[in-house]
């Protein structure tokens, strides 16, 4: 049974967690703030790269790509899967969701499967599914630190492209929604084949002058290919992490709300029981002195 003592510490107890919630809450806000404005930034600087690309392919006349690996039997191919996800806790389904739709997607892709993962949590998971992580990244803890991991990956997929060891690459992550909340999303990283060019051009040049191309062509295509490899995987990054902080702010908010509900039932059982243990006082003192009363000549 509860004592006075024994509420009395859980109330405190109560309101340090809660302390700790609002903490945890406006941090995961203000890093959502970086993200997205981090997301909206490489909209058009994607858009920029994209239609740079498909200027570059109206100047010089270019129909098709030649996929070195197409008349290659899809039994021996090796698919990558580049997976972003969470080191740490306290985000509700966020791993477990990209986990299962990992798992859903790659069920109707042919060939053996690799997988680059981002983050302990959603690893462990993959792992439970049978999957083997053959390189695992730390999750980074801030926009400063998005830049190297991107950099390292594109430099692994690169070297992997270059001894045809991996023959397409795709990547995996959670994708903020435009009212609240995030959806996992799948799309296909490499490789720039004849796939990747006709998805490209889906993008409507948005004058109806032709594009030319200033100086060089080649170098100019190396640049752009570059900045759209990298502005693709830095954007899926930041996503992930936008996502994930939202995800935390919404288990946070819930966590709040639930916290106060037991604070208000503690202080009830407080009350009550500290108005019972008057009572008795009252009842023993009146007692007493009628007591006293009858003894009395």
């Amino acid at each position: 049974m509860d004592t006075l003592e024994n509420l009395r510490n859980k109330i405190q107890g109560a309101k340090d967690l809660k302390s700790v919630t609002r903490a945890m809450k406006a941090l995961a806000g203000s890093k959502i703030v970086q993200y997205e404005t981090a997301v909206r930034s490489l909209d058009d600087y994607y858009q920029t790269i994209a239609l740079g690309i498909i200027a570059y392919f109206e100047a010089e006349h270019i129909k098709g790509i030649v996929d070195p690996n197409e008349h290659q039997p899809k039994s021996v191919e090796t698919v990558c899967a580049i997976v972003f996800g969470s080191d740490q806790g306290l985000v509700a389904q966020f791993n477990d969701e990209m986990a299962s739709f990992v798992s859903a997607s790659l069920k109707e892709v042919p060939g053996k499967k690799e997988f680059w993962v981002v983050g302990d949590r959603v690893q462990l998971l993959l792992s439970d599914q049978g999957f083997n992580t053959s390189k695992l990244y730390p999750v980074p803890s801030d926009i400063n630190a998005v830049t190297p991991l991107v950099t390292e990956i594109l430099k692994q997929s690169r070297e992997n492209q270059q001894k045809q060891e991996i023959s397409t690459f795709f990547i995996f992550h959670n994708q903020p929604k435009s009212d609240s909340g995030y959806t996992p999303v799948m799309q296909r990283f490499l490789p720039l084949d004849s796939t990747w060019k006709n998805t490209l051009q889906q993008i409507q040049w948005p004058t109806k002058l032709h594009p030319q191309i200033a100086g060089a062509s080649e170098p100019t295509l190396v640049a752009l290919i570059n900045g759209y490899l990298f502005a693709t995987l830095f954007k899926a990054c930041v996503e992930s992490l936008a996502s994930e902080n939202a995800s935390r702010l919404d288990a946070m908010q819930r966590a709040e709300k639930n916290i106060a509900d037991l604070l208000d039932d503690l202080h009830k059982k407080y009350h009550c029981l500290r108005q019972s243990s008057i009572d008795e006082e009252l009842f023993d003192v009146v007692s007493g002195f009628e007591a006293l009363i009858e003894d009395s000549p």
